[in-house]
């Protein structure tokens, strides 16, 4: 690709499908929330018809009440510890936690279960030697759950089996509806730069600011006196800013000032620090595909889903309980069937 050094493009196979994992994670984090009572903007029916052991049923699919409690166990740990901080540990308001916690595992769930469904109505399914990878992973994620995590889900080795081919199904319907996104992304469509601004709200001030910038007085100092904005250093792409300062800005050089730049609906002075960004260009590249990606999935998946019917047994996934002792540890579900799959 022309855009990547000889070390990148060697790399580039590796890259893409982390991006297409963090892709589908993303894609399952952020649509369709099914604790929000819809789905496909369909209204989720709550009812007594399931089963105790049936948190959902989506179409002709069913999640159990073991599936849940693993999802549940899992996401406590994967939300509950970031960046060092065991938020379980420090008591960091845990009633919204759960909350956080138990409404991010539904979505998820749910999303999962969608798209195996899609997957089936699309045809898509798994090979032979696929599902005997499966089961091997899930028999290496199953042995390494304790006592009090088997306890806590009453989860069986089949449940683990299930579940990963059903991911397994999302992952691959995903590859499937977004294989022929064009993956090509340039230099300048990607470009992020970093800058500083200074944006005033009235035409006295643009004049006041341009007369001080005129006569060399330093931007940062300028900037922190009269800049009416949130933040005075920033990095942007390309339809991050008003058309207006973005035009402009992408023509400066580094150290390069611009005249003043009439926008929303005040004025904009801007200093190019540095117009290349590499690192963050070369990262947003990635991000650009996932956009391609999930806007091509999205089209086929929101007009499946939407025809959907769904129940959620209330009373099941109320009297689900976090348990935030240390004795539930599990967080390596996705990682194991993630390595499986790739």
């Amino acid at each position: 690709m022309a855009y990547l050094n000889d070390y990148e493009e060697q790399d580039w196979n590796g890259i893409r499908m982390k991006n297409r994992i963090r892709a589908l994670t993303g894609l399952l984090v952020s649509a369709l929330f099914f604790c929000g009572c819809s789905i496909g903007g369909r209204e989720v029916t709550i009812t007594n018809g399931l089963e105790s052991q049936e948190v959902f049923k989506i179409g002709s699919e069913i999640c159990t009440l073991p599936q849940a409690k693993l999802y549940l166990a899992n996401y406590q740990n994967m939300y509950g510890k970031s960046y060092g901080i065991d938020l379980w540990e420090q008591g960091f308001q845990k009633k919204k936690l759960r909350k956080y916690i138990k409404e991010i595992t539904l979505s998820e769930m749910t999303k999962i279960v969608c798209m195996e469904l899609l997957a089936k109505n699309q045809d898509i399914s798994l090979s032979q030697e696929e599902k005997q990878d499966i089961k091997e992973a899930a028999k290496v994620y199953y042995q390494s759950l304790n006592e009090e995590e088997l306890a806590f889900t009453g989860a069986a080795e089949a449940d683990v089996v299930s579940m990963y081919e059903d991911y397994a199904l999302a992952s691959k319907v995903y590859h499937v509806l977004t294989e022929g996104v064009d993956e090509e992304v340039s230099d300048d469509e990607a470009r992020i730069m970093e800058a500083m601004q200074i944006y005033v709200k009235n035409q006295a001030e643009a004049d006041e600011v341009a007369a001080k910038l005129e006569a060399g007085e330093d931007f940062s100092a300028v900037a922190s006196n009269y800049n009416q904005k949130p933040a005075i250093e920033i990095t942007f792409g390309r339809g991050e800013m008003p058309k207006e300062v973005e035009n402009e800005a992408f023509e400066l050089d580094n150290e390069e000032v611009s005249s003043c730049i009439p926008a929303d609906e005040g004025f904009y002075f801007m200093k190019c620090i540095n117009k290349f960004n590499e690192e963050l260009t070369d990262a947003n590249k990635f991000k650009i595909v996932e956009a391609r990606e999930k806007e091509a999935f999205d089209d086929t998946y929101e007009e499946f889903v939407s025809g959907l019917s769904s129940e959620l047994n209330q009373e099941a996934w109320d009297d689900i309980v976090l348990v935030t002792d240390g004795s539930i540890t599990t967080d390596s579900f996705f990682e194991t069937i993630e390595e499986a799959l790739n």
